[in-house]
């Protein structure tokens, strides 16, 4: 039984998604919230598996809800998918940030919304990592964005630099393997050390500070390296 928690401020929109959810047995609704601030509480009460997140809400944003959800969930972290009218978007991107899982937009087909709930519930990014790529590189070059330093990676191996450096051109677990001639099962372990050490919770955490960090460049990223 996956367990979810809606949230959204339009009530129509948020009885219309835990409706949706009810009807099949596999889910559960554990709460349904108004705002970023019931989020929270509803959150650390229920102890939902995947979270439906509103972006825009008055007062609290999406954006600080998942944070301080992420921030407060220990050992049991939700998977949260934000909920947005538009694909590229500073909310996004920031929620990506965050720690969001992944993104859907509002007008997504309710067949489609379904099987999104399984796949993240799954540990799974919600969208192909191409198209997390696009929205972190539409934002990191952005002039106003100040970089990281590229000391954040010193506490890494070279091999879990390399590992996330594959992560930032959008590879996946089995196409990072094969390209460096490895199990999948050993890239996802230097990716969950890289992720440990850096404090990052989620893949498209990882994607971002590649780019921050200045490991991977929009101008390099539109292929794999070689």
């Amino acid at each position: 039984m996956i367990k979810v928690l809606v949230v959204d401020d339009q009530i129509l929109v948020r009885a219309g998604l835990a409706a949706l959810i009810r009807a099949m047995p596999e889910l559960h609704v554990v709460g349904e919230a108004a705002t970023g601030e019931e989020a929270v509480r509803l959150a650390e009460a229920t102890r939902p598996d995947v979270i439906l997140m509103d972006i825009r809400m008055p007062g609290m944003s999406g954006v600080v809800a998942t944070e301080r959800i992420l921030a407060a969930a220990g050992d049991h972290r939700p998977r949260v998918v934000i909920l947005t009218t538009f694909d590229l978007d500073d909310y996004v991107y920031n929620a990506l940030r965050a720690g969001a899982s992944g993104f859907l937009l509002k007008d997504t087909p309710p067949e489609r919304l379904l099987t999104a709930i399984h796949t993240i519930a799954a540990g799974e990014m919600l969208f192909a990592p191409s198209v997390t790529r696009r929205l972190i590189e539409t934002y990191t070059r952005r002039p106003d964005l100040t970089a990281q330093s590229s000391c954040d990676l010193d506490i890494l191996t070279a091999r879990e630099v390399e590992v996330l450096e594959l992560v930032g051109h959008a590879l996946s677990n089995g196409q990072i393997a094969g390209r460096l001639c490895v199990s999948e099962a050993t890239v996802k372990t230097h990716l969950n050390r890289t992720m440990t050490k850096l404090g990052l919770s989620s893949r498209a955490q990882a994607v971002a500070l590649a780019y921050e960090t200045g490991l991977v460049t929009p101008r390099r990223s539109s292929e794999a390296p070689a």
